[in-house]
């Protein structure tokens, strides 16, 4: 791509900036062993951009130069940026437009390579991660997703020492399933019994059956593996796209709050046994509806359970006034927004996995 930049649009230099894993720097990728200088994702040009998704120029004075940020960004799952430094006469709309496309085309290149290559994995590490939140980042999809019905946005933390807590999701033409799971312990012991929770309701996902029967697959194979001595806390849910009708089972601790025009509010469910403490549970499937404009958050006991210096509990109202606090940002962005609300709340890294899932529901148009 860099020749191709430097041949096609006379680019002076070409370089591509990760978002590291605890989404608070932009880290150059280079040669290994390890990337330079990271940039702000907070106070910077290319973070700026970053938040915006849209593409960012910068003029550097004196040089007759411009530096184009220009989001590298997958499905809405935010990769990074491309910086491209252009001569002012190259940087016109009609090929601001055409780099911006072609940073997406980068980024899906990207999502491919990580097949095959550690490279832009390593470059997006500003520490080390522990063995536990090597398998917990391997296991998601992303860390956002969107389409024209909805838009996701996710954030773990401790980005880098998580090692229970997770998420999970998959589209199809007529429906999303989405699970946010939380398996007890610490360390490698959580995150592989939540890797083996997450796989086995995939498995039962792409046998193609309902929720209520994938919880129950699920329970029996962690049952048989742990024998009730470890479980899991599970939400999951199915969209129907079409009709925004909602099926949920509630297997524990995870809570759905939804925020509807100034209304925030809790969504109840009839609670019902985490995955694996006993032996073939029946699980029962409810059901309610999201109207467009509606956003869900998905909000792991690590958030609204984490006591503060003090030992008070960060709590609904807490929890509520943070969710109203970031009703104006992009789904993508309100997990870390919520997320660094908490940190500011306890006064420190909290002990617990602390987990956000952002869901807004745009609807499809003849929606009923």
């Amino acid at each position: 791509m860099r020749a191709a930049l430097v041949e096609q649009y006379d680019a002076l230099s070409v370089e591509l900036l990760m978002a590291d894993y605890g989404l608070t720097v932009l880290q150059p990728v280079t040669e290994l062993p390890h990337t330079t200088t990271p940039l702000s994702l907070h106070d910077s040009p290319a973070g700026r951009a970053f938040a915006s998704q849209d593409p960012h120029s910068s003029a550097v004075r004196g040089e007759g130069v411009v530096d184009l940020y220009l989001p590298v960004t997958v499905r809405g799952d935010r990769l990074g940026i491309l910086l491209v430094r252009v001569p002012e006469e190259r940087c016109t709309p009609e090929e601001i437009a055409e780099l911006a496309a072609l940073a997406e085309i980068l980024g899906r290149e990207i999502v491919v390579a990580d097949r095959d290559t550690d490279v832009y994995l390593q470059a997006r590490r500003a520490n080390r991660l522990t063995l536990a939140a090597e398998m917990q980042w391997q296991l998601l999809p992303g860390r956002a997703s969107t389409r024209p019905e909805y838009a996701i946005g996710a954030q773990l933390e401790p980005a880098y020492a998580i090692h229970g807590d997770n998420f999970d999701w998959s589209v199809t033409s007529e429906s999303l399933t989405l699970t946010v799971t939380n398996g007890m312990g610490e360390g490698i012991e959580a995150a592989l019994l939540t890797n083996l929770a997450v796989n086995a309701l995939r498995n039962a996902r792409r046998a193609g059956i309902g929720i209520a029967d994938q919880a129950a697959l699920a329970d029996q194979a962690l049952y048989a593996q742990h024998r009730g001595e470890e479980y899991v806390a599970t939400l999951l849910l199915s969209f129907d796209l079409r009709t925004g009708r909602v099926q949920a089972v509630d297997a524990g601790s995870p809570q759905l709050w939804r925020q509807r025009g100034m209304s925030v509010e809790q969504i109840p469910f009839e609670a019902q046994l985490p995955l694996g403490m006993f032996e073939e549970t029946d699980y029962v499937m409810q059901e309610f509806d999201v109207q467009r404009g509606d956003r869900l958050l998905f909000i792991s006991d690590g958030v609204y359970a984490a006591l503060s210096e003090t030992g008070e509990e960060y709590g609904e109202r807490m929890l509520a006034r943070a969710i109203q606090a970031a009703s104006l940002l992009p789904a993508s962005a309100v997990p870390r927004a919520i997320l660094q609300e908490l940190a500011e709340y306890v006064n420190a890294v909290a002990d617990d996995d602390a987990l956000v899932v952002c869901l807004d529901w745009f609807g499809r148009d003849g929606e009923a």
